[in-house]
């Protein structure tokens, strides 16, 4: 996206499109651009559409795109997002890599949506830079990319890089800009016209917060959940949650039962195994690491409680994904 205040002139986006990629996120980044047009009524923004190739690219949901060109004939640009979703590891190259340095070289800004932060990644270009991407992708890029810094803001805005979390951060960052560029005015219209209830910050939280999730605002058992939440490689023991929350063990377990139907070791249990199941499908550690990462402390205890609770083990989880 883009920088500076009030800039006036047409600035052009590139965005890469991986096969795969987000349509949700795209789309985002691209509808609060083309109505700030219309509102504005000049060309404030124009973009083109980039591929491995020249061929079509399909997204994530099964649509395709046409592109206006392939990445081999772009030599220059002011700015590039790149737009990819699940397993965006299988379409990193040597010429890809070769493409976005040049880019870089060149002067391009270059940023990501979601998963393009991974592309980044393996392409050399985050050095001193920090992330953000979907939450539900942190922990695997945490894990493969220790080096690098992340956070899990709605979007980050740099003078050489930009990232957002993906799906609807797209518009919340491109919103931003289009504030930046040409003033609040403008991007509360275009907001408006997006149904879009206000002007999120990049601070704001990705997911819902923890008693929307949970369905209660007891703050006993929000603390006791974001506990659990924060401490997955080394469990803590329910004793000491109990402590951290305010109130006995027997507590914990009467007000998990009272309000979630179930008990806390048993919630503990599930967020360890949810947090299993997405480093299996979107990272390629061992599954003894996964299951050390996840907090058990040997192969068969973790094989069993998988197998429990998805009725297949854990190698056979990665296989079909």
């Amino acid at each position: 996206m883009l920088n500076g205040n009030h800039i006036q002139g047409t600035e052009h986006i590139g965005f890469l499109l991986l096969p795969g990629f987000s349509m949700m996120a795209f789309f985002s980044a691209v509808e609060p651009l083309r109505i700030a047009n219309r509102m504005a009524g000049r060309q404030l923004y124009d973009w083109t559409l980039i591929g491995l190739t020249e061929e079509p690219v399909t997204a994530s949901n099964g649509m395709t795109l046409l592109v206006d060109h392939g990445m081999a004939d772009v030599r220059h640009l002011p700015a590039l997002a790149v737009c990819s979703g699940f397993d965006p590891e299988q379409w990193i190259g040597r010429g890809l890599m070769a493409w976005l340095n040049r880019l870089d070289q060149g002067g391009c800004r270059i940023g990501a949506l979601d998963t393009g932060a991974v592309v980044l990644a393996e392409a050399g270009l985050l050095k001193g830079e920090t992330v953000t991407l979907h939450w539900e992708s942190l922990p695997a890029f945490n894990e493969r990319y220790p080096g690098i810094a992340t956070c899990d803001e709605l979007f980050l805005l740099g003078d050489k890089r930009f990232f957002c979390a993906g799906g609807a951060a797209a518009m919340d960052m491109a919103l931003e800009s289009i504030a930046r560029r040409h003033g609040t005015a403008l991007a509360v219209e275009v907001s408006e016209q997006l149904i879009h209830d206000r002007l999120r910050s990049r601070g704001d939280h990705q997911r819902m917060t923890l008693a929307r999730r949970l369905g209660s605002h007891n703050p006993r058992l929000v603390e006791a959940v974001a506990q659990m939440e924060s401490h997955v490689e080394t469990p803590l023991s329910l004793q000491v949650v109990a402590q951290r929350s305010g109130i006995s063990e027997r507590q914990l377990q009467r007000l998990f039962a009272d309000t979630l139907r179930t008990s806390p070791g048993a919630w503990y249990l599930g967020i360890r195994l949810d947090r299993a199941l997405y480093l299996l499908k979107e990272t390629d550690h061992g599954v003894l690491a996964i299951g050390l990462a996840c907090g058990f402390s040997s192969p068969s205890t973790f094989s069993r409680a998988f197998r429990r609770r998805f009725g297949q083990s854990p190698r056979d989880a990665r296989r079909r994904s």
